[in-house]
């Protein structure tokens, strides 16, 4: 079969190296993908989602995986679907999970699933009336698509109201941000759960953590993940049950109920607090640089699960994961997240071995050479048996790319090795 994977990220690209390896693939088409995805397969690109899908049909497309959030909140799995194509997705009133917080908060509280105390509202003094009754830090969220960006962690009550009157204003997020969630900060650490769904059934993939924040110590501001790590030696079995028992399977169950079954990844953001997990957001596609160190530990069944989840019938998928760790350190632009950068020539001395490898997300291709053209230009991946392991061949990979203003972390996965 041929495919196509929708997005032109380091996420898209991730999948697309994974997937390279499937002997049953005949071809993978990125839609639109970047400077490196041609690498991998054939870009493409469409003035319009419908001629998109008269290619899927001409082309006889087996199997299309979105990779980005905004496609499957704007119902492109739905169009797929009625054209009888296969697609590894949820349809657009299952993507408000992510879509809208405020449904999500919503729907959380609907069907009992653990979650801060919160409120959303249009309205700028019910805001402030809640604002007074939460302890400090306090957080302000937009209500719609914000590229991750639509969080604010308030410190003081003054700033929390500040924060929501420039959404409902929509001098901060425009239109996403002309409802706004407020709520009690959870106290805790994060861990990124994944779960790739048909709608009722479902598998867990090893918990990861990500690093937000642009600087080492968690200093700097918020970013769309400077790195991350799988698995998460803190996300111990009793935890991994306890986010499927009380958080998955009654979403799985609710989103059935309302009529919206959820088929494709379900991230669920959890904070753990004394030992219990919580539910901070979902997302409703892999998460990105999470599922740069996810890929890689696909040892056999991959295409065989994203297949199983466009049908329907993941009970009896098989499928294996190696025993190792992933290590994901983003590479930045120089001006990265303040503005964009200019553009740069990349210069990479080795594309890595069994061990380590680079995912391509925001770079460019002028004749035979790359260029950082985004913000988070590429992810240095390092695989081993432990965490250690795992960083040095994940920094050895940073130390092999060059390129004028580049930036990253240096302490990634620091919580696994306190």
């Amino acid at each position: 079969m041929e495919i196509v994977i929708v997005g032109s990220g380091g996420r898209e690209y991730s999948i697309g190296l994974a997937l390279q390896k499937e002997c049953r693939i005949d071809g993978i088409y990125f839609y639109p993908g970047n400077g490196a995805t041609s690498k991998l397969g054939k870009n493409i690109d469409f003035a319009n989602p419908q001629d998109f899908i008269d290619f899927a049909l001409t082309q006889r497309i087996g199997l299309v995986i979105i990779g980005p959030e905004a496609p499957l909140v704007e119902g492109l799995a739905d169009s797929l679907r009625a054209k009888g194509i296969l697609v590894f997705g949820p349809s657009a009133k299952a993507a408000r999970l992510e879509g809208s917080k405020a449904y999500m908060k919503e729907f959380a509280q609907k069907y009992g699933i653990p979650t801060a105390r919160f409120i959303q509202t249009q309205d700028y003094a019910e805001s402030c009336k809640f604002i007074d009754t939460l302890s400090l830090p306090i957080v302000v969220k937009a209500d719609g698509l914000c590229a991750g960006k639509g969080v604010i962690i308030a410190q003081s009550h003054e700033e929390a109201k500040i924060a929501a009157k420039e959404m409902l204003d929509g001098k901060s997020f425009g239109d996403s941000g002309k409802t706004i969630v407020i709520e009690e900060f959870l106290d805790g650490f994060e861990l990124s759960v994944f779960a790739m769904c048909d709608g009722k059934d479902f598998i867990v993939l090893p918990a990861a953590q990500d690093h937000k924040r642009l600087l080492d110590n968690d200093k700097g501001p918020n970013t769309g993940g400077m790195g991350a790590y799988a698995p998460a030696p803190l996300a111990n079995a009793q935890i991994l049950e306890e986010v499927k028992s009380t958080i998955i399977v009654p979403t799985l169950k609710g989103m059935a109920e309302d009529g919206n079954p959820f088929s494709g990844t379900l991230f669920c953001g959890i904070m753990v607090v004394q030992g219990k997990p919580y539910l901070l957001e979902f997302n409703v596609r892999f998460g990105d640089p999470e599922c740069e160190v996810l890929m890689p530990l696909f040892k056999k069944g991959m295409l065989d699960c994203f297949l199983a989840c466009a049908r329907g019938d993941l009970k009896n998928v098989q499928f294996e994961l190696e025993s190792k760790i992933c290590v994901g350190v983003v590479v930045a632009s120089k001006d990265y997240p303040y503005k964009s950068s200019p553009k740069a020539k990349i210069t990479i001395r080795s594309l890595g071995n069994a061990q380590s490898h680079i995912s391509f997300a925001g770079v460019s291709k002028e004749g035979e050479d790359l260029y950082a053209s985004g913000g988070r230009v590429l992810v240095c991946v390092g695989k081993g048996d432990n965490v250690q392991e795992a960083l040095k061949n994940a920094y050895a990979q940073v130390e092999s790319v060059s390129f004028e203003g580049m930036q990253y972390r240096k302490d990634i996965a620091y919580q696994a090795l306190r």
